[in-house]
């Protein structure tokens, strides 16, 4: 904005002394030029009288002459045919400025002065030279006005931008300041306000995350708590056993996934990842996708490189094929595939399935459906990504596949290996 301020001003300063400067230095060099053009026709006329009159009495000679003339002028005197009767003053070399004044005496003779035009230049460069200092002079001092004015109007507007600079990285105890301009009063004003009112809305979202978390994890305690009964009571068949024991791992991946996403929802950072075998990782995405898969009579599979294994949080992935699994059983059609592979520096994790690609280009963002489109999953996925480090996309193509790119700080050689599993 300084700079701005600055351009603006230095501009017209500039503009306003050319428009008074150079019309004022044109008038006085045009002033001084008939200034010297009078004078030397004055002369002309004075020694037209004179030179007459002495020539009768006692002569006219060089030395008379050149007392008679001033510097940078000369005077030849002719007679009736032209030849030089006397000339005085110094040879003058011809200049397009020169100025010539010629008079007829009597018998026909002839008086020529002529005036240098160097030394009407000089005179003219001495009369227009105070007004270019002048104006030299004006615009420095406006110059140095203008810095000063333009540092005092934006230092108020840099304040601000400062102040908006903390409240993007979070911190809301702005400071009240006042300012004398209306413009950056209203605007500081405003950013206070929002300070405060995000503070606030970031408060309550805090304690409904820390309500939230609390009032989800009591009922999932005493139903884990319940289930985990009803697998010691002697009258539970071993099938329903099993089916129970799945329960209760369901549910410990539900709490954890709570507590994961209450703790994401609060501003807080994950911990360190841990070391994890992404075959079995994708085994346990497929397990618990393949009872719908079967409804649905659809093919879930998987290829993963033997023993490809890759610093990560399990969580927050896990909950991100979840979400991409469930996506394609929905929207796609064909088989379901999850692929693992490794790109040196980064892993690349994909759910692929037949069915078109989509044509939104806001897949990722958050909006309410009307049952038919992606809702909400997508958009908690892509965040899900951005969390852990990594990045969700959809990958050009005819068919629809989701790539998830993790950095990762184990580098293994993988031999492609695939398995399918059919979903009964």
């Amino acid at each position: 904005m300084r700079e701005r301020l600055l351009v603006a001003f230095g501009t017209l300063i500039l503009v306003i002394v050319a428009l008074y400067g150079i019309p004022r230095a044109y008038l006085l060099a045009d002033g001084v030029q008939q200034i010297e053009v009078d004078q030397l026709n004055h002369s002309a006329d004075f020694l037209a009288e004179l030179i007459p009159e002495r020539s009768n009495n006692q002569g006219v000679d060089q030395e008379y002459l050149a007392g008679l003339l001033e510097d940078s002028e000369r005077i030849e005197h002719l007679d009736a045919a032209g030849e030089l009767i006397v000339e005085a003053g110094e040879q003058l070399p011809e200049h397009p400025s020169d100025i010539v004044a010629t008079r007829e005496l009597p018998e026909s003779e002839q008086l020529t002065l002529t005036r240098a035009g160097l030394h009407v230049q000089e005179q003219i460069v001495d009369a227009v030279t105070p007004v270019v200092v002048l104006g030299a002079g004006l615009t420095l001092s406006a110059g140095i006005v203008c810095l000063v004015m333009a540092r005092k109007l934006s230092r108020p507007f840099q304040d601000l931008a400062a102040a908006a600079r903390q409240l993007g990285s979070g911190r809301f105890d702005l400071e009240e300041r006042d300012y004398k301009l209306p413009e950056a009063q209203a605007i500081g004003t405003a950013l206070t306000s929002s300070a405060r009112k995000l503070e606030q809305l970031l408060e309550h979202e805090r304690e409904f995350a820390a309500n939230a978390s609390h009032q989800l994890r009591t009922p999932i305690t005493a139903l884990r708590l319940e289930l985990e009964d009803l697998t010691y009571w002697p009258e539970t068949p071993p099938s329903v056993v099993a089916e129970l024991t799945h329960a209760l791992g369901e549910l410990d991946r539900l709490s954890t996934a709570v507590t994961e996403l209450l703790e994401l929802a609060r501003g807080q950072r994950l911990g360190d990842g841990h070391t994890v075998n992404l075959r079995e990782l994708l085994q346990d995405c497929v397990y618990r996708w393949a009872r719908l898969a079967g409804e649905r009579h659809r093919d879930l599979a998987v290829s993963v490189p033997d023993e490809l294994t890759a610093v990560l949080h399990e969580g927050p992935v896990a909950q991100i094929f979840d979400v991409l699994i469930e996506n394609a059983l929905t929207h796609g059609s064909g088989t379901v595939e999850l692929r693992a592979e490794d790109a040196g520096t980064h892993l690349r994790l994909s759910v692929a399935n037949e069915g078109l690609r989509p044509e939104r280009i806001d897949l990722f963002e958050r909006r309410v459906t009307q049952g038919s489109g992606e809702g909400i999953g997508l958009a908690v996925a892509s965040e899900l990504a951005t969390a852990v480090g990594g990045t969700l996309r959809l990958e050009p193509g005819p068919s629809t596949r989701f790539m998830l790119m993790l950095p990762q700080s184990q580098h293994r050689i993988p031999t492609t290996a695939g398995i399918r599993t059919s979903a009964e």
